[in-house]
């Protein structure tokens, strides 16, 4: 990546929704009984335990509100908890929030204008000078764009940046019927909203960080239709094909031992693994491609079972968990991943700092 310095990943703010339920009670949004054990077997393949949701559907008759609705709901749920999200993630960092010269807020589940980015740094100090950045529509894979523009932003104007991946899935369940894909994909996705502090340099007073050093994507477009993310009169459809982890597999190995030769580095050389978890077979097809030890992508699978698949919040989570359970030690090397629409593949070398 280009510029004149560095940009260094210091902090993770967290925030989730007071609702929550586990995946037995999943189950019980299948009114058809027929259906019923077919459903049990994908909840007990989701590699989930629990998922916190801004809206339970359980409570609440969400599959049949408008596009306009779920939108609106968005505005009124995603602003404390992106609150809540950025306070944490300042005090981590002892950041000044008038500090801050871009705000980059992430999201394929909420937009309005005015929206989220302008209220959210009205209400946490941030000035009315900032830069600010909507990434939208990009799937969990918005996550390492976002960071990349991020990253350039702080190397080049040498102030710090605040990213928000702020994703509320819960307020997009279809109506019915559901076909095999879509109650995968109810069984999958959880909400939560994160916040990322990048700053030009480390502070010794906030411990390890992560410099961004380089970013590499990929999209293949022979098969986008296997995952795509679509508007229609009942919220935003999420479609994805199980195949989307044969591609994976394919793609992933080229692209991240390119990634990593262009630094004289090889997998081997890799200390830290950041990866999407976009569900059990995706994170099992990243380990086959890349011949990772279980071991490896621990952090992702926890992620996952305790959260669900978060869209662009997902890898954060993966992040602040990695970086609490083994730090990435100073002068080694991470790498973090993730994946969407397009369908498209993204890495990211970090170095520990």
């Amino acid at each position: 990546m280009g510029g004149c310095g560095s940009a260094v990943v210091t902090g993770v703010g967290v925030a989730l929704p007071a609702i929550s339920y586990s995946q037995e009670e999943y189950t019980l949004l299948e009114g058809d009984e027929s259906r019923r054990r077919l459903v049990d077997r994908i909840a007990a393949a989701s590699g989930i335990a629990q998922r916190h949701v801004a809206v339970s559907p359980l409570v609440e008759d969400v599959k049949n509100w408008s596009t306009a609705a779920r939108m609106r709901h968005y505005q009124e749920e995603a602003l404390p908890l992106s609150k809540d999200a950025v306070a944490s993630a300042l005090t981590a960092t002892r950041i000044d929030p008038a500090d801050i010269g871009l705000l980059c807020v992430t999201s394929s589940t909420g937009y309005a204008a005015p929206g989220l980015d302008t209220r959210l740094a009205r209400d946490v100090g941030i000035s009315p000078t900032v830069e600010r950045l909507l990434v939208g529509h990009m799937g969990c894979v918005g996550a390492l764009p976002a960071l990349a523009a991020c990253a350039n932003f702080v190397r080049t104007q040498r102030r710090p940046a605040m990213l928000v991946n702020a994703e509320l899935s819960s307020l997009h369940l279809q109506p019915p019927p559901w076909d095999t894909c879509q109650r995968v994909v109810n069984a999958l996705f959880g909400d939560a909203v994160t916040a990322t502090v990048v700053q030009p340099e480390r502070s010794a007073a906030v411990g390890h960080g992560l410099e961004v050093v380089d970013v590499v994507a990929h999209t293949d477009t022979e098969h986008e239709d296997y995952m795509s993310l679509t508007v229609g009169d009942h919220g935003f459809r999420m479609d994805l094909s199980p195949r989307v982890p044969d591609v994976l597999e394919r793609f992933l190995r080229p692209m991240v031992s390119g990634l990593l030769a262009r630094h004289s580095l090889g997998l081997a050389d890799v200390r830290w693994w950041a990866v999407h978890p976009g569900g059990p077979r995706i994170l099992d097809a990243t380990e086959s491609s890349l011949g990772l030890p279980p071991e490896a992508l621990a952090a992702s699978r926890h992620v996952l079972r305790a959260h669900g698949n978060c869209a662009s919040a997902g890898l954060p989570l993966v992040v602040q968990e990695l970086q609490c359970r083994s730090p990435l030690p100073p002068g080694h090397y991470g790498v973090s991943l993730a994946f969407g629409p397009g369908l498209t593949l993204y890495a990211v070398l970090f170095l520990g700092v």
